[in-house]
């Protein structure tokens, strides 16, 4: 898998994260809330929310960093491969993301993927 999530990989449009937000799944955690819609692909696509409620620009920038490694490190280009259905996921980060430890950021996407993770399986 290579380091950069590429367009592929990234949800886009406004369209696509309305998509997500109208009809997908909503889990609430303690540093964001992920809303997830499944989709015709092969891999999982990521879309982030980081509104300027977050902070300034270098914060914002800073959550959105941390949330692509979370899901770069899911590995969404093999979603088809390990036998689950492939997700839209729109990730709406909280102020709390840009300070948080990362371990507990991971424990938090973690759980909120494993609730999801119920709709996920074939």
């Amino acid at each position: 898998m290579s380091l950069r999530l590429g367009p592929g990989v990234r949800l886009r449009a406004r369209s696509e994260f309305a998509l997500v937000q109208k009809h997908g799944r909503r889990v609430a955690a303690k540093y964001m809330t992920v809303l997830a819609l499944p989709n015709s692909l092969d891999r999982d696509r990521l879309g982030i929310i980081a509104s300027r409620r977050l902070g300034n620009a270098v914060t914002r920038n800073r959550a959105k960093r941390r949330i692509r490694e979370l899901f770069r490190h899911q590995h969404p280009d093999t979603a088809a491969e390990r036998g689950v259905t492939p997700l839209d996921v729109v990730v709406v980060a909280r102020r709390e993301v840009a300070s948080a430890d990362f371990e507990a950021l991971t424990a938090d996407f973690h759980g909120a993927l494993g609730r999801l993770d119920r709709a996920r399986r074939r």
